[in-house]
């Protein structure tokens, strides 16, 4: 065997060996990411001071999707809904003195459960089962 045939061989073998170190640094990473955004099932889908700002906080984004969570009482009560209409798709808001989400394009009302109080919606609001726990804002469907 020459010289840079052995070298090649050589240069084969670091490359295996340090593989299998690569693969569980990734995974180790994902599984920690996986556990702070998924616990029992909830996701993370924001932080309680951005809910303390107004009593609601919408989440285009989230794991579960978009969604919107809202304190429907002082005692820390959530409701998590959808936010997108099944009327047009515009995005409803919480109107709190009413206690009722309401879509601001054609005026379909929907009840803290997502149920249509008030048409054109036919369709209700996917609902989402919502907690505070720590400083962040947790949604399962």
């Amino acid at each position: 065997m020459d010289r840079r045939t052995f070298l090649n061989w050589v240069g084969v073998g670091l490359l295996a060996s340090s593989l299998p170190v690569a693969i569980a640094a990734c995974s180790s990473q994902t599984t920690q990411a996986e556990s702070t955004n998924n616990k029992g099932g909830f996701k993370v889908v924001g932080k309680v001071s951005q809910l303390s700002k107004n009593d609601r906080l919408l989440n285009k984004n989230s794991p579960v999707g978009a969604v919107l969570v809202v304190r429907t009482s002082p005692t820390s009560n959530l409701s998590a809904v959808n936010p997108t209409c099944t009327h047009k798709g515009c995005t409803v808001d919480w109107a709190a003195k009413s206690q009722k989400f309401v879509c601001p394009c054609h005026a379909a009302e929907y009840g803290i459960d997502g149920k249509v109080l008030k048409g054109p919606a036919s369709q209700p609001l996917k609902t989402y089962k919502a907690k505070i726990e720590g400083d962040s804002v947790l949604v399962s469907s």
